[in-house]
């Protein structure tokens, strides 16, 4: 069953090359992007040169770093960074102080306990007040307008770590993730199954302007918000890409090359677990259902995974990608925070996209 949506119809997705609708691009073009000064709260904000750009200083990061050993690359030394955490999380704390603390600068970690934001001390007077202690804030919030009052305040960009709404951090890991992948992202088709959720609309806000198709399954009453489908739709019909959304986890997953879930409880749902279960049954992603995909599909997950999610033999098996993405966290938050905070320019060629 689909949703009706107004989206010309898809053009074929035979093969990962380039599509003639999406846009040719030059190293000399997105040499030319500067986001230095910019905050990220939300992909949407980001062209489609600017989101390439992004990935192509994560991945020069990470050549530089994993591959050539250069162990100390201090880009970001003298500077600081205040990672605010009203949420726990393993890879974006990691991530972020250790990728901060190799390019020379020094984390500062920000739980509720130290740090009482909007309560103790407002929204406004926190923003304020860090802007003139660090150079960057990183925070992972319940409420995404508490980073758009962040923003609003402060002289410094805001990150969004994770929010109620999107999640934008993840998916440049996940877009980097396939990028190594498979050589190239435009024509792709990935296939969300589970929840409309934050991570859900940040692929929405950013797949179409990286070519790459998206087809999303999701049961009743659990879609993406309508304002993000619209924006959505908006995408596809400009890059040319395909669009699909329905209730049918194999519908969604015929003919696609990623298969993509996330937790179905996030935190701040416990008390739903028990419907949420019996709601999302039949959406356990299996090799059943990657057995009506494209011969080279994948699997993502961000992590933490539930066994009801998708089951081991997917979980573990070659086709999972879910411990590079986990890795691909790091390099594309050092990669988001080198081009927020500098002019940084690539030393790699650039990204097939």
């Amino acid at each position: 069953m689909f949703w009706p949506l107004p989206v010309p119809p898809p053009v074929a997705v035979t093969s990962v090359a380039a599509s003639p609708l999406v846009g040719c691009i030059s190293a000399a073009s997105l040499g030319s992007v500067s986001l230095k000064g910019r905050s990220c709260l939300t992909l949407k904000d980001f062209s489609s040169d600017e989101i390439k750009r992004l990935l192509w200083v994560s991945a020069d990061l990470k050549h530089r770093i994993k591959h050539e050993k250069q162990v100390y690359l201090p880009l970001l030394q003298g500077k600081s960074i205040a990672m605010i955490f009203e949420k726990r999380s393993t890879r974006t704390r990691m991530s972020t102080e250790t990728g901060f603390a190799l390019l020379g600068g020094h984390p500062c970690f920000l739980t509720s306990q130290d740090i009482h934001l909007g309560v103790n001390e407002s929204s406004t007077d926190t923003a304020r007040v860090l802007s003139g202690l660090c150079d960057i804030v990183l925070a992972r919030v319940y409420s995404h307008s508490t980073l758009v009052e962040l923003d609003k305040e402060a002289s410094i960009p805001i990150i969004n770590g994770l929010s109620d709404l999107y999640h934008p951090i993840q998916i440049l890991a996940d877009f980097l993730t396939l990028q190594e992948h498979y050589g190239s992202l435009s024509g792709l088709t990935v296939s969300w199954i589970g929840d409309g959720n934050n991570v859900l609309h940040s692929f929405m806000m950013t797949a179409a302007k990286l070519g790459v198709h998206l087809k999303i399954a999701a049961p009743k009453g659990y879609e993406p918000e309508q304002s993000v489908i619209q924006e959505a739709q908006r995408l596809s019909r400009e890059h040319g890409t395909q669009l699909v959304l329905t209730s049918d986890p194999m519908e969604a997953a015929h003919g696609s090359n990623v298969l993509v879930t996330d937790t179905w409880v996030s935190m701040g749902q416990e008390e739903e677990k028990k419907k949420r279960l019996k709601d999302f049954k039949g959406y356990q992603i299996t090799m059943k259902t990657g057995s009506v995909t494209k011969p080279d599909w994948t699997f993502l997950h961000c992590l933490p995974r539930k066994m009801e999610e998708v089951d081991d033999e997917v979980f573990y098996s070659s086709r999972s990608l879910v411990f590079p993405e986990a890795e691909n966290r790091k390099w594309t938050i050092m990669g988001l925070m080198v081009s927020l905070l500098t002019d940084y320019s690539p030393q790699i060629p650039m990204l097939k996209f």
